[in-house]
């Protein structure tokens, strides 16, 4: 088997494309509308329909199983191949094959989240069930054209900036389903509110309608075989089974102390002494924001630093941040502090899931992005999954400030990696793409 050499991410961001920043403006504004149509969904079954459910009488044992109907996000990257072997063709009108799945996936989460107002979960929780399972199966499907659509799009020295507008969008679309529909179902009947909150769902659509289909990158699989297949043999060809295993590594590690160090946050404050309003005023708010600033300020910084000098600039101040938690575990009650870790703490998760999306978008061949994005960022929320099963257990038996200080040591691991990775030390080719060789 031939091997090319694996690429690593961006480290300049020299772009000598004539008239750039109106380019890349144009692309970001398409990422607000994909971030923001990628979270309307996945928001609406975490915020309003465990809202729903309890209003209407569902007991709290029926919906702790609705978590299940979120699984569809965790196996995406199952049906994914079809999106990349595939294209939706409508009568008089060929969109192409993202804007035709785009198109139609959207259409089909707008659809079913607006049919869930119609349905009584009390009386027929089955069919409640299965709609809520339509609306994130739908909605992952969209995540796979999304995250493929963006690939294609964005040109590699914009996927920092990209990536970031988009996962800021994307949480901003939390507040139209946890807060806008939660507020209108105290003052209209549900069979409004949801239809309502669908119809958030027209500017993605509108959005569809009116971009161009982005440039191929060679011909789609020829068959669906061929795209079950060749996502994964061209992963392993770039650098063999060791540098595929590497780059797989690296995704699984990186963030695994930091997710570890967070998915706990709730319950940290409230040990320490912190009551209920003050986390939801003091952290809770200064989270959201700092979250938001720092995918900003990651996005605009990789763009004159590239990927991988990102991520070991970001992954340093996230190791950082994490110890933050243990001086507060120390520390005690003290809001003031407490405002200070956990906003630099989400300030620097903001940085490195700039970089981090980035670095994963770069590591897909446009040609297979659908495929190789979805199983990558599977890949990527398995340490979520497992921070969340498993931490509660090393909390009880070593205490929060150990704790967080095992944290912060798992972030090593990921950052050393990154001499293979994305080294520091690698240049762009040709100062365009800015797509680095790793040496």
């Amino acid at each position: 088997m031939s091997k090319t050499p694996r690429k690593a991410p961006a480290l300049t961001a020299h772009v000598d494309h004539p008239g750039w920043r109106a380019y890349l403006n144009t692309h970001m504004l398409i990422c607000v509308f994909l971030g923001f149509t990628s979270g309307l969904p996945l928001f609406t079954l975490v915020y309003l329909v465990q809202a729903w459910l309890r209003s209407e009488g569902v007991d709290l044992k029926e919906i702790g199983l609705f978590a299940l109907t979120m699984l569809p996000y965790t196996w995406k990257f199952l049906w994914a191949p079809l999106m990349d072997r595939f294209a939706p063709r409508l009568p008089g009108w060929r969109p192409g094959r993202r804007r035709g799945w785009l198109l139609v996936t959207q259409l089909l989460v707008a659809g079913a989240i607006a049919k869930l107002g119609f349905v009584s979960p009390r009386e027929s929780i089955g069919t409640a069930a299965a709609l809520t399972m339509l609306v994130a199966f739908f909605g992952a499907s969209a995540d796979i054209v999304i995250d493929a659509y963006r690939r294609e799009l964005l040109r590699d020295t914009e996927q920092g900036l990209g990536n970031a507008v988009h996962v800021n969008a994307y949480k901003i679309a939390a507040l139209v389903p946890g807060s806008l529909s939660l507020i209108l179902s105290d003052h209209l009947p549900w069979n409004v509110v949801f239809p309502l909150t669908a119809a958030f769902m027209l500017p993605g659509i509108l959005m569809t309608l009116v971009v161009r289909e982005p440039a191929a990158h060679g011909a789609p699989p020829r068959n669906l075989f061929d795209a079950v297949v060749l996502p994964f043999v061209e992963f392993i060809r770039r650098d063999g089974w060791v540098g595929a295993l590497l780059v797989l590594t690296f995704i699984f590690l990186f963030k695994l102390g930091d997710t570890m160090a967070t998915t706990l946050s709730t319950s940290f404050f409230l040990d320490l002494g912190f009551n209920k309003t003050q986390i939801g005023v003091i952290a809770k708010t200064t989270a959201f924001w700092a979250s938001l600033a720092g995918g900003i300020v990651g996005g605009v910084w990789l763009v004159k630093i590239g990927i991988a000098r990102g991520l070991w600039i970001f992954g340093i101040l996230q190791i950082v941040s994490t110890l933050g938690f243990a001086w507060l575990a120390k520390a005690g009650a003290q809001p003031v502090l407490m405002a200070a870790i956990y906003g630099f703490e989400t300030f620097a998760t903001g940085l490195t899931l700039a970089a981090f999306t980035a670095y994963i978008a770069s590591t897909t061949d446009p040609r297979y992005a659908a495929t190789q994005f979805a199983l990558l960022t599977s890949l990527s929320s398995v340490p979520r999954t497992l921070a969340a099963a498993g931490s509660g257990y090393v909390v009880a038996k070593i205490g929060w400030f150990d704790y967080f200080l095992v944290c912060a040591a798992l972030g090593i691991p990921g950052m050393l990696l990154l001499f293979k990775v994305a080294p520091w030390g690698s240049r762009a080719q040709n100062g365009n793409n800015g797509v680095a060789r790793a040496q």
